[in-house]
């Protein structure tokens, strides 16, 4: 055997080929190791991404809820303002209902009214007339009866004047 010789001999480990050997498997073993770590990085990375996606799209998620509730309450907030103005349109029917019920009622009196005037004026006519009829007939009698009286006194007169003279004058 040749001892100064750098024949590559993997059967001797002591042999400075079997240790150049040894060192490549050595770095090989550690990029392998490294390229490992690597991807073990790489995949944490993915990892994260993929968490962040999720938490994304459960911020998405979210979001959509919110805008969804909004759009309820604004809905919610539209049916109030239709019932206000349904209220808003009753209370104005209620009002003009009201208003001519109060017409109604005032035509009413003005009707009553008219026609307790024309009973009045009816009773008045029939009483005016009465009231003028007793008046003419107590006028009437008044100037008749003193005409009447004084042709009585002068018709009895002059009959019984001559018999007191005749009474006077007899003899006893």
């Amino acid at each position: 055997m040749c001892l100064d010789c750098d024949i590559y001999d993997p059967a001797v480990p002591d042999s400075p080929a079997h240790s150049a050997s040894s060192q490549q498997q050595q770095q090989q073993q550690q990029q392998q190791q490294q390229q490992q770590q690597q991807q073990q990085q790489q995949q944490q990375q993915q990892q994260q991404q993929q968490q962040q996606q999720q938490q994304q799209q459960q911020q998405q998620k979210e979001q959509q809820q919110q805008q969804q509730q909004q759009q309820q309450q604004q809905q919610q907030q539209q049916q109030q303002q239709q019932q206000q103005q349904q209220q808003q349109q009753q209370q104005q029917q209620q009002q003009q209902q009201q208003q001519q019920q109060q017409q109604q009622q005032q035509q009413q009196q003005q009707e009553v009214q008219q026609r307790m005037e024309q009973q009045q004026q009816q009773q008045q006519q029939p009483q005016a007339v009465q009231q003028q009829q007793p008046q003419q007939e107590v006028q009437q009698q008044h100037q008749q009866q003193p005409q009447q009286q004084q042709q009585q006194q002068q018709q009895q007169q002059p009959l019984q004047q001559p018999h007191r003279h005749r009474r006077t004058t007899s003899p006893h």
